[in-house]
């Protein structure tokens, strides 16, 4: 409860919208315990394929700290080590070829070729952490592009996602190579979406993050249909990008401006910015529509609230806040 819009925002972000620090913590220190059991998995079994001494890539929303509670999936990449292979790149997936000499990755290939088969690395990696003894309870499965590791004493899975790194094309750039979910592979290069919200966030005094994180509370709240978190994401840095002004400090301000500006958004194309997928704005026309319709909903009490604000009438505008969050957005005190 509160008596102040301020108080509810920070009471919302603190103990309804932003992950426990405790939690991130023990979270972040189950995760480095696992890619460490990871990196003797070759040692451990003659079979395994080697892995590369860039050991690991962390990324998802949670390494981006873009992450909203709950705190239920880590996404992990394992890069293998390529031991001088090859690939095809074709219009619908890419193939990777094993050299005559990579003894353990042939064992992982389509049957009678030398392409390595992304299932059967997936499965490797299960098989191996099937053999942990702290994981004997776990739920283990391959789910398309990765590994999933559910513990059951933990309320997070880890999506373990394996891959090879590519060498630099013509134009210096690398990627990561991971599994397509149907046994060969795709391109994607999570540096990238690191590094660009890192940017948007720092050019904007570390602010944006809060927003993301406000954004998509409301995004999962059953008053219209779901977007994507990466969508949604990328939509809210295409804004800040192009905005003229820099992000106020308090979440509720932006609040007013990204409403207004999803009404129209979520009606565009949205552009993969590692110009890999290309649009990712895959929302049927039904689907936009009615998320066009609550941001504009939303957006007019925004504006009501902040109105209420500036006239000190502070449990006015802490109930429109409410209409937008629902019931855990605190009350008026």
């Amino acid at each position: 409860m509160a008596k102040k819009v301020i108080a509810a925002f920070n009471e919302f972000m603190s103990d309804t919208v932003n992950l426990n620090k405790n939690r991130v913590k023990e979270a972040r220190s189950s995760r480095d315990w696992l890619v460490k059991q990871i990196k003797g998995f070759p040692t451990d079994d003659n079979d395994f394929p080697f892995i590369h001494p860039d050991l690991y890539v962390y990324f998802g929303s949670f390494a981006r700290r873009t992450k909203k509670r709950p705190l239920d999936d880590i996404d992990i990449i394992i890069v293998l080590h390529a031991k001088g292979n090859s690939y095809n790149e074709y219009l619908s997936n890419i193939e990777i070829t094993a050299t005559e000499s990579a003894d353990r990755q042939l064992k992982l290939c389509h049957d009678n070729t030398r392409d390595i088969n992304s299932v059967k690395v997936i499965n490797k990696f299960i098989k191996a952490l099937e053999g942990i003894d702290q994981y004997k309870h776990a739920e283990i499965k391959r789910n398309q592009e990765s590994a999933t590791l559910q513990l059951k004493s933990k309320d997070w899975n880890f999506d373990i996602v394996p891959a090879f790194i590519t060498n630099e094309d013509i134009n210096g750039k690398t990627f990561y190579l991971i599994p397509d979910g149907k046994g060969n592979w795709k391109k994607t290069d999570p540096r990238l979406d690191r590094d660009r919200t890192t940017k948007v966030n720092q050019d904007n005094k570390g602010r944006i993050l809060n927003v993301i994180r406000a954004v998509k509370y409301w995004n999962k709240r059953p008053t219209m249909p779901t977007m994507g978190s990466y969508l949604l994401e990328n939509m809210i840095l295409d804004y800040y990008e192009n905005s003229n002004s820099e992000a106020s400090e308090y979440v509720d301000i932006e609040l007013v401006n990204i409403f207004k500006d999803l009404k129209s958004r979520v009606h565009n194309n949205v552009n993969d910015p590692k110009n890999i997928q290309g649009n990712i704005n895959n929302l049927s026309s039904v689907e936009k529509n009615k998320i066009s319709n609550r941001a504009s909903i939303d957006y007019d009490r925004a504006k009501e609230a902040r109105k209420f604000e500036r006239e000190e009438n502070h449990k006015e505008s802490i109930n429109k806040w409410r209409e937008i969050f629902g019931i855990d957005f605190p009350k008026y005190e």
